[in-house]
């Protein structure tokens, strides 16, 4: 009888226990909920450094939330200035990078997240850095295609922008007439350098944004950028004084222009009927 009663105490108290903590649990659990509002509260008031406290407390009081860490990350992100290179903006911006990245640990698809990381290590003019996300982003498998694809294509805009400065230089172009009107005639640049690196951002660009087109083929953008790629390898071509070059170049453009086009009408004509649908299910409609 006394070892049944133990038994059944024990058991009790056991209960009592996990009751107990339960409720800790669910105390906790509204405290932080609590910190999230106050935190959303100070951020929409423009009081960024203290909604980071409140984001930061909630995550405290319930680590298991995700959205805490994302909250965290963009409030001192807002606390950042762009353009000032003051190094107390400059460490806002690298600790919101790594704010950032305890999102993407956890959550690899946050766009928002991914976005923001690239943006930064732009204002802060790392692209090596950038570079590698980039890169690590367009291999990554556990994303979607399309999202590898919009990496590949940030990378191929970025090498075209490298030769796209060297080509449209004054000194590498002149206007000549040809049959009655004026055109642009492009030179090969003073220092062989210069026509190399373009040359090479060319190339390294159009490899990627094959890439880009290979995992999205329906992708304007990557399109879009193929072909001006391509208009680069054709000023290029012209500064060479290779006649063939540029007219393939010019010939694989235009094929890549129309595909441009022909995406650019089906997105707009997508775009409208989603439109419509919308509209069409909305209270005013009825």
């Amino acid at each position: 009888m006394k070892l049944s009663q133990s038994r059944t105490t024990l058991i009790m108290l056991v209960l009592l226990a996990a009751v107990s903590s339960a409720g800790c649990g669910m105390v906790s659990s509204i405290r932080a909920k609590n910190q999230l509002n106050e935190g959303a509260r100070a951020y929409k008031a423009g009081r960024f450094a203290e909604a980071q406290q409140h984001f930061e407390e909630s995550l405290r009081l319930n680590p298991e939330q995700r959205n805490a860490k994302f909250f965290i990350a963009r409030s001192i992100h807002a606390q950042y200035r762009p353009g000032v290179e003051a190094p107390e903006n400059v460490e806002k911006a690298r600790r919101a990078i790594t704010a950032y990245e305890e999102v993407l640990k956890s959550d690899q698809g946050n766009d928002e997240a991914y976005n923001a990381v690239i943006y930064l290590f732009g204002q802060l003019k790392d692209e090596q850095q950038a570079r590698q996300w980039l890169t690590a982003r367009a291999e990554m498998g556990s994303i979607p295609e399309v999202k590898r694809s919009q990496a590949y294509t940030l990378m191929a805009s970025k090498e075209w922008n490298c030769s796209y400065t060297i080509t449209e230089q004054k000194d590498n172009k002149q206007t000549v007439p040809k049959e009655g009107k004026m055109i642009i005639q492009y030179k090969k640049p003073k220092e062989q350098a210069d026509f190399d690196k373009a040359m090479k951002c060319v190339n390294d660009g159009m490899a990627l944004a094959e890439r880009a087109v290979a995992l999205d083929p329906n992708s304007e953008q990557a399109w879009s950028y193929k072909t001006n790629l391509l208009l680069e390898l054709v000023k290029l071509a012209e500064m060479e004084g290779n006649n063939d070059k540029k007219a393939e170049y010019q010939k694989q453009a235009a094929a890549a222009q129309q595909k441009t086009s022909q995406l650019s009408e089906e997105n707009k004509r997508k775009k409208e009927e989603e439109e419509k649908a919308k509209a069409s299910k909305s209270p005013a409609s009825s």
